[in-house]
């Protein structure tokens, strides 16, 4: 289980990135003090060693060093760990093909989704990652579904898990709706950091009667997150918040995260504005499989920034918040510079990156008390070693950690007030048998997936648009292009 201490703790004589509610902007306090009491940061102080703090209060010199507020990632699966390096050069349909729905059920027990989803959090956490939307669909069968919850719990770090309802003769919806209410029952703690969620993607092609279903089942249990993939255009998947909005799912109390919304329409943005509902860019996902970004930087102020399938990619949202700057920098240059002129203004900044990763997540979760430093907000934080060889020289410290840092110069994480990572090493107990269990695992599932045949991909996808392909290119003088092949065999 994670490590707890109790009491106050005091970081002291660090560079604070605050949040100034007032005035809606970061606001940065140089050698200043955070005091933690509890769960919740008691204190912001402009001075290194404050007077009148609470007796016996843990002090950690925090000289040279960032704080920073944790980082939220509205989008996830974290079951996936075992899958890593497997798919660096797939697209979305071989994918959904091979890594999840049936083909990840045929190979995944109940042990594997456990210790793939608490491996994936804590790889997480290490990141610091101290919250994540977990989209979790590995939800086949109760054990499985079971196995994912309580190794979110686990884990210690903050987890919005969100059950996946799919239709399945195997496991019907109305099965599924059954368990979860008894997992809500047994595994809701309102002072833990899991809170229980629902996902579903079956708006425009699961039966009918499982759609009212789970709307019922929203609402019944006033689940306080829902969230859905909605990509539409080429790809289908029409889950939009237009369609949401017909079904009495937006003006709610439950706060709807849509991943990705790539195909996002000026009806949808407005809906989404006046619901208060948010999208979440998973930058380098959407870049990887090939969704596009037609749309998503004109919805900025009702976006957050998000993961995904880390088994392909980076687990860290410092690496999404730098892509998707220089993404949408890119483009807008790109707009000037087409009527062939000059630009003369960077259209995006380090600040707005900072809030996307940070405390624009917290507002997608209608939790304000979420990624920002603040008096009253949850203590979960993360400190930059500032001395590090890629922060050395560093001014500004929002441009620092947007734009210099990497996952390397995290030195503490907390979250909830306690340490999850401390002096550069994750403070989970027994971590070492994890990573062995966790191996062990790993070889099996990647074994069953090496073996298993790819996709032939040909005719529609689901049924709607061509498949079509992408030009490939050729970065070598000599005969062949070098793309080469993925070194998958270990004998």
């Amino acid at each position: 289980m994670p490590t707890t201490l109790t009491g106050s703790i005091l970081l002291s004589g660090g560079t604070i990135i605050a949040f100034d509610e007032e005035t809606d902007s970061l606001e940065v306090i140089r050698n200043g003090a955070v005091l933690i009491t509890g769960d919740r940061i008691a204190g912001i102080y402009a001075t290194a060693h404050p007077s009148g703090t609470p007796a016996n209060t843990e002090v950690v010199d925090c000289t040279h060093k960032i704080i920073s507020p944790g980082f939220v990632d509205t989008h996830r699966h974290g079951w996936q760990t075992a899958l890593k390096t497997l798919a660096p050069n797939t697209t979305l349909p071989d994918y959904m093909s091979r890594f999840v729905l049936g083909a990840a059920s045929a190979i995944y027990t109940a042990e594997d989704v456990y210790i793939g989803q608490l491996a994936g959090l804590l790889e997480a956490l290490n990141a610091g990652v101290t919250t994540t939307l977990d989209h979790a669909h590995h939800t086949w069968s109760n054990d499985r579904t079971k196995a994912g919850l309580e190794a979110s719990i686990d884990s210690g770090a903050r987890v919005y898990w969100n059950h996946a309802f799919s239709s399945s003769q195997d496991y019907p919806v109305s099965e599924q709706i059954a368990n979860f209410k008894e997992l809500v029952r047994t595994k809701s703690t309102p002072d833990g950091p899991t809170t229980i969620g629902v996902a579903f993607d079956g708006w425009t092609f699961s039966p009918p009667e499982d759609v009212q279903a789970v709307i019922a089942l929203t609402k019944e249990l006033k689940i306080p997150v829902l969230t859905t993939h909605y990509l539409g255009g080429p790809w289908m998947g029409d889950n939009s918040p237009e369609l949401l909005h017909t079904h009495g799912i937006l003006n709610t109390n439950t706060a709807v995260v849509f991943s990705h919304a790539m195909s996002i329409t000026p009806t949808g943005a407005r809906l989404l504005r006046s619901t208060n509902q948010f999208i979440s860019i998973t930058p380098e996902s959407e870049m990887h499989y090939g969704h596009g970004h037609p749309n998503a930087h004109l919805i900025q102020d009702q976006a957050a920034l998000g993961v995904d399938t880390f088994l392909t990619f980076s687990t860290d949202m410092l690496t999404q918040a730098r892509i998707w700057l220089q993404r949408t920098r890119s483009r807008l240059f790109d707009k000037v510079l087409e009527a062939w002129q000059i630009p003369v203004n960077n259209p995006m900044s380090v600040n707005q990156a900072f809030l996307m990763a940070t405390r624009q997540g917290g507002l997608a979760l209608r939790r304000p008390d979420l990624g920002v430093i603040r008096v009253g907000a949850k203590a979960d934080l993360v400190i930059f070693n500032g001395r590090s060889p890629a922060m050395l020289g560093w001014r500004d410290p929002v441009a620092a950690v947007i734009l210099h840092a990497s996952v390397g110069d995290i030195e503490h994480v907390l979250v909830d007030g306690k340490f999850k990572k401390r002096d550069g090493k994750l403070t989970f107990e027994n971590y070492d048998a994890v990573v062995e269990r966790f191996l062990a695992s790993a070889e099996k599932i990647q074994k069953a997936a090496v073996e298993r045949p790819g996709p032939v991909l040909k005719g529609q996808f689901w049924g709607g648009c061509e498949f079509g392909h992408a030009d490939e290119v050729n970065i070598s003088r000599g005969s062949g292009t070098g793309y080469g092949k993925q070194f998958l065999h270990k004998h």
